[in-house]
């Protein structure tokens, strides 16, 4: 089963939200629709960026984990942006929206 992840750049939190509680709703959000294999955030270049890694059956399936784990966390925090990605064995490469 190929092995995905959602990136999403985040910047301020919504009032009444508290950082500890945005990775793990993100990871949730992922979860609720298939298998998390990881998830972290990091900083890189100076902005946040949080990542959660999942297995899907095929790229529209990523969609739709992409599509929630974005809606759940743009909720939490500012998501100014965010991208797909398909590990083809050492490497990520970006998924294109079919």
């Amino acid at each position: 089963m190929p092995s995905y992840r959602v990136v999403l750049t985040v910047g301020a939190l919504v009032p009444g939200v508290a950082a500890p509680d945005v990775l793990p709703a993100a990871a949730q959000a992922a979860r609720d629709l298939v298998t998390v294999e990881a998830y972290d955030v990091g900083v890189v270049s100076g902005e946040a960026r949080l990542t959660v890694r999942f297995t899907a059956d095929d790229d529209a399936s990523a969609w739709r984990v992409y599509d929630h784990v974005c809606s759940t966390t743009g909720v939490l925090v500012d998501v100014p942006a965010a991208r797909l990605t398909q590990r083809y064995g050492p490497r990520w490469h970006p998924v294109r929206r079919g």
